[in-house]
């Protein structure tokens, strides 16, 4: 049903950007990787990759899109307790509820970002965005890498797991 109401929210459009070493990004030709193969391409986020898998949500964020996908690196989901780690991985449900909070329909770059007060998820919810002196953070998780190009849409990678 998720699959459904997000393909059904969602529009074709290529993202033309790439994130360099350093976080920062520039303008480059059309990626040709979606979200997922991104991401399954970067060792950052390994345990992102696990997670979507474990939700079932790949066949989903290889989809059209656009999405915006807010990532967590590994080392957000480091934060998080292992047996509770452990426990959302395991339990579908949360962790789809969890997985498509950190997704938004449409292309939403950073500069698209800092004029926002909240984003509506794709799991339903708004997440609140803060911009100031010291970066970007949605619903209390810093925006640490911007406007990295999918195929399929964007990803801004954040530094703590979001939870709705």
């Amino acid at each position: 049903m998720k699959s459904l109401l997000i393909a059904t929210l969602l529009a074709s459009t290529t993202l033309t950007s790439t994130a360099l070493a350093d976080g920062k990004s520039k303008k480059t030709e059309p990626a040709a990787k979606d979200i997922v193969d991104f991401a399954a391409g970067d060792a950052r986020f390994s345990t992102l990759v696990t997670a979507v898998k474990a939700a079932g949500l790949v066949d989903t964020l290889k989809g059209k899109g656009p999405f915006t996908v807010f990532a967590p690196t590994n080392e957000a989901f480091a934060k998080i307790p292992k047996a509770d780690l452990d426990a959302l991985l395991a339990d579908k449900k949360k962790l789809t509820a969890v997985l498509t909070y950190h997704v938004v329909g449409g292309r939403v770059l950073a500069a698209d970002v800092v004029k926002l007060k909240s984003v509506k998820t794709v799991e339903g919810r708004e997440a609140r965005v803060e911009a100031g002196k010291d970066g970007v953070k949605i619903a209390g998780a810093k925006v640490i890498i911007t406007d990295v190009a999918a195929s399929n849409g964007v990803i801004h990678a954040i530094d703590t797991v979001m939870l709705p």
